[in-house]
């Protein structure tokens, strides 16, 4: 495999967003997935390598520039990344070695986390690091504190980086999938001993294997951190120094992980996109790396009716592309089967074609005001450019969709420096311009009129001179 041929990713030097190896703007736009999954299963023991290349290239041509990946898949007993503890499985070696071939060849990169601690918590019984088998480990209560284990985590990232650190198709690390109190004994207040220990190991091995690393970030279940007050868990997930950017995983409880109509989930995406920016200080990136109807899926055993769920990604995703987030965040499928539906990557292509309308890799996002009556709407910007979505209110169907019936112009007021800037309407739905035109901003605020808002809208603003 080349370790060259596909550029690396990093943070932009000026904005909080990413660029590739050219300096070019470059947007994680993808969703969760699994190597046991009906997409990428003809991995494994390579039963079936051409159709996963073949589902690769379909993705790349489609928008998709990521896939956030665990090494193991513990849901099953087969795709343990090491077995004995320590032993890397060569079925496993062998799979990744012919997916980061594919992921250079086609230009698709991996978010990638070396442990899937959902489900080894909910099997630890099998778990080849349960000290039962070997491991190092009694219980996964004791995961972040357990010397032992952090050896053997340690050792894992160890092979990773020696294996595939030099490849491009590699964006970045989640280091640690959804750190949470549980695996420290219901405390958080080593999370950030934990967090400067493996980033500290990956980059000091990165940078004398390649001469440079990876962007890096943790990922946190997000309802911890807004339930849980009382732990200090802002500080490391937000504004950890060693880390790149920021994430967590918006599963808002009610609205997102069980929700009734396709317009609370975006409002609830959209404000906590803007209260995870208000807790960062360095203006590094933010993106949600996990999101969906996790409640419904996994507790009520319901799969979501396909219209309705393909309406319901699409607003959440322009909704956390608006209020400032990366891209459109990174769904987990949470459908039978495990993959997402011909809308949903219509919704995806759609916001990868709007992304060339934005000088991403300048722009110096902060929220921004923005009013339209008869719609709910989320905006962020710098005094340059700004990102704007609105989707009507108080316009539901029965069946919780919004009535996408051409209704009446919108009237937007977008808080803007007086100048005159293009604005570009946007249909979210088929991913083509609606309108550009120049409109002027005086007395500090931008109006312009969208004409037959169908449900909801995208605008992409530029300032003029």
């Amino acid at each position: 495999m080349s370790k060259n041929s596909l550029s690396w990713i990093a943070v932009a030097p000026d904005a909080p967003y990413f660029i590739d190896g050219d300096g070019g703007d470059w947007t994680p736009i993808g969703q969760n997935d699994a190597i046991s999954w009906p997409e990428l299963a003809g991995l494994f023991r390579r039963r079936d390598l051409p159709a996963v290349e073949a589902h690769l290239r379909w993705l790349v041509e489609h928008g998709v520039t990521c896939l956030r990946l665990m090494i193991e898949y513990a849901q099953v007993r087969h795709r343990y990344f090491e077995r004995p503890a320590g032993t890397a499985v060569p079925a496993m070696v062998r799979l990744w070695d012919d997916l980061f071939a594919m992921c250079e060849r086609v230009g698709m990169r991996i978010l990638l986390t070396p442990v899937d601690t959902f489900w080894m918590w909910l099997h630890w019984r099998h778990h080849p690091w349960n000290a039962a088998h070997g491991g190092p480990l009694d219980h996964p209560s004791r995961l972040l504190l357990c010397p032992e284990t952090r050896a053997a985590i340690k050792a894992r990232l160890s092979f990773i980086v020696e294996r595939w650190g030099g490849s491009g198709a590699l964006f970045a690390w989640d280091l640690w999938n959804e750190i949470h109190p549980a695996q420290a004994q219901g405390r958080a207040d080593g999370f950030g001993a934990f967090i400067a220990d493996l980033s500290q190991h990956v980059r000091r091995l990165e940078q004398r294997l390649y001469g440079r690393s990876h962007p890096q970030t943790v990922s946190l279940f997000g309802p911890e951190w807004w339930t849980r007050p009382d732990l200090p868990i802002a500080e490391p997930i937000f504004r950890h120094p060693d880390l790149d950017f920021a994430s967590i995983h918006i599963y808002r409880h009610g609205a997102i992980d069980d929700p009734r109509d396709t317009v609370a989930p975006a409002l609830a995406m959209g404000e906590v996109v803007q209260q995870c920016l208000a807790e960062i200080t360095d203006g590094r990136p933010f993106l949600d790396t996990e999101h969906g109807p996790i409640h419904r899926f996994k507790d009520k055993h319901q799969t979501l009716p396909e219209a309705f769920d393909d309406e319901y990604f699409r607003h959440m995703s322009w909704a956390h592309l608006a209020a400032g987030g990366v891209g459109g965040g990174m769904r987990w499928p949470n459908r039978h089967p495990h993959v997402l539906t011909p809308g949903m990557r219509q919704a995806q292509r759609a916001m990868a074609a709007f992304l060339s309308l934005i000088d991403w890799r300048h722009m110096r996002r902060v929220p921004v005001a923005i009013s339209a009556r008869g719609h709910h709407g989320f905006a962020c910007g710098d005094d340059a450019q700004a990102v704007a979505w609105i989707v009507r209110r108080r316009a539901l169907l029965p069946d919780g969709r919004v009535d996408r019936a051409p209704g009446k112009p919108a009237r937007v007021e977008l808080a803007r420096p007086n100048g005159r800037y293009r604005v570009t309407d946007w249909d979210t739905e088929a991913g083509r311009v609606i309108a550009s035109a120049e409109h002027v901003a005086s007395g500090g605020l931008l109006r312009f009129t969208a004409e037959a808002v169908c449900g909801d809208r995208a605008f992409a603003v530029r300032r003029i001179g």
